[in-house]
């Protein structure tokens, strides 16, 4: 567990601008256009972490943000995500999985369920996969453990499987990696949300990562 630490921990830049004429609120996350954004925006289940460090800060660069289709919510979106993220809008160039995981964000879970309503881990990766990636994945996170690549903890990118042992069997809740040592999944104390490896809960609990095998399409076959 020791490599956890060592991933990507880039800090964020800021930088110095004129006072903003806006400002605009995400979720409770204050947000001004070209400026520097701070929140305590809780992102992963335990409160020991943020309790002992400052709020996060953001350099946003409005010129820099890549975008498809509605550049307004692609842009908003990223602005949002970089903070839960602690990542530059820069990086956050994959507005699908942003827009799924804000469609998602807070479904409660339920041991079993796949649906908007509730929502158990390996049900809400298999969503992502197949809506965002699309893979198909195998329902139980045991299952898409076994049918997974395995990868080292440092080969990460986004789109991987994290694993972890909560409970009974080895392996019993999955989540998706996204960047700088976070993961999204459907905690059973929070819902959909975005955690961290390092967090004190999820870290001593991790067992593995693995690469989805994309099954090859067949429906152009014999033609």
């Amino acid at each position: 567990m020791s490599k956890l630490g060592a991933r990507d921990n880039s800090a964020a830049k800021s930088t110095a601008r004129k006072s903003p004429e806006k400002v605009e609120f995400l979720d409770q996350i204050e947000v001004t256009p070209g400026a520097v954004v701070t929140t305590k925006h809780k992102t992963s289940t335990t409160n020991a972490r943020s309790a002992a460090q400052p709020p996060t800060t953001v350099s946003v660069n409005p010129n820099a943000i890549l975008v498809s289709g509605d550049i307004e919510r692609a842009s908003w979106l990223q602005l949002k995500y970089a903070v839960v993220m602690d990542a530059t809008v820069e990086k956050l160039t994959n507005i699908p999985l942003l827009e799924t995981i804000d469609k998602w964000w807070g479904t409660k879970y339920c041991m079993g369920g796949s649906t908007d309503n509730c929502i158990d881990c390996s049900a809400f990766t298999q969503v992502v996969m197949r809506d965002v990636y699309k893979a198909a994945l195998p329902r139980t996170a045991q299952e898409q453990y076994d049918q997974s690549e395995k990868i080292n903890l440092e080969d990460l990118q986004e789109g991987d499987l994290v694993f972890f042992h909560t409970s009974g069997r080895s392996i019993s809740h999955v989540g998706v990696y996204l960047l700088n040592n976070k993961f999204v999944h459907a905690a059973t104390s929070g819902g959909v949300m975005v955690s961290d490896l390092n967090d004190t809960y999820w870290q001593p609990k991790y067992r593995g990562a693995g690469r989805v095998i994309k099954q090859p399409d067949t429906t152009s076959a014999g033609k």
